[in-house]
């Protein structure tokens, strides 16, 4: 049987970097795209102690072409491709009223049209075998939504929108290719200190983190799965509830408490450099600064709910209420 590769963009860390060794265990040799080279070559190096193959490309996914010479080049020198996850994501961080159109432009370009571009490049070469999965990256329902968070939250409302369009497209010309959205809670990456910061306090997670194993570890199963989405923990499914019933309340805790659930008392430090434009400089890795608080894999609440699970669970939850519902009324007729 021939070797299954999988393409990761923004594999030269965080959740890309975890994710290459993810799939890399599961038998996929590997290509990683990234800005970075030396990251992307540190992976490599990795994942080449274990036998993998790998290929290391350095591109911008913002630039469309790039992708597709990328595309062309894997499919020539590694093999078919198999399985496209794209985790290449950039943002900026402040109140939308001191944001400025250039890096929201930016922000947009790397994490929607960047993931756009690497599904178009999927897609143009698995079509031509009529299978395959393409991976894309959402945040949970519990951080969607969040003040100080307008660039990110616009991408990925714009890449969500994308996906659900592009499902029947492929349904109805009968392609078996799957597109999977992965819901991801907060998790410890390195980005928190190389995000553009507008803020003037150092970034944290919101709510329940999660190490990139776990986030890694989604995205593998995704790469198997005949769900739409695939999310982590308890908290996904709850906010989703909260959304629906009780929007407005969200809306006030979120003005409330948003800001000081993402901010650290300390300041920021004004000189640091952000990935936005460019890469941002150092020996990054898949983890960040906040292991201590983070889950791991073999946490009990580092669990996997699909789609498919969760429509049952609200199936069931909705059968339950109008059985209740139908008990009262007949009760209250005798």
């Amino acid at each position: 049987m021939p070797t299954q590769i999988a393409v990761i963009t923004g594999a030269g860390a965080g959740i890309g970097r975890a994710a290459a060794r993810a799939l890399g265990r599961a038998g996929f040799d590997i290509a990683l795209l990234g800005r970075n080279e030396d990251r992307l070559k540190d992976a490599a190096e990795e994942l080449a102690a274990h036998s993998i193959r790998t290929l290391v490309i350095p591109v911008d996914v913002a630039d469309a072409d790039a992708v597709e010479q990328a595309a062309v080049q894997i499919e020539a020198e590694l093999g078919p491709i198999t399985v496209w996850a794209n985790c290449a994501g950039a943002t900026v961080v402040g109140q939308v009223a001191v944001l400025s159109a250039k890096d929201i432009q930016r922000a947009t370009e790397v994490t929607y049209l960047g993931s756009v571009n690497g599904t178009l490049a999927a897609l143009k070469h698995m079509r031509r075998r009529g299978h395959g999965a393409i991976i894309n990256l959402d945040l949970a329902p519990s951080l969607r939504g969040l003040p100080l968070q307008a660039a990110e939250n616009g991408a990925r409302s714009a890449l969500r929108g994308f996906c659900e369009s592009l499902r029947p497209e492929l349904l109805h010309d009968a392609d078996r290719i799957r597109v999977v959205m992965v819901d991801l809670p907060a998790i410890n990456t390195p980005r928190y200190g190389w995000t553009r910061n507008l803020t003037g306090k150092r970034l944290k997670p919101v709510g329940a983190v999660y190490e990139p194993e776990v986030a890694a570890e989604a995205i593998c199963r995704a790469a198997f799965t005949t769900s739409r989405s695939i999310s982590i923990g308890p908290s996904t499914t709850l906010a989703s509830i909260w959304r629906i019933l009780g929007p407005g309340c969200r809306e006030a805790r979120m003005a409330e408490h948003g800001y000081k659930a993402q901010l650290e008392k300390t300041g920021a430090d004004s000189t640091a450099a952000d990935d936005l434009f460019k890469s941002a400089p150092g020996a990054f890795a898949a983890h960040g600064a906040f292991d201590e608080k983070a889950r791991r894999v073999d946490s009990p609440l580092s669990f996997f709910v699909t789609s498919s699970v969760r429509a049952g669970l609200f199936g069931a939850a909705l059968a339950a209420g109008l059985t209740g519902l139908i008990t009262h009324i007949r009760n209250g007729r005798r």
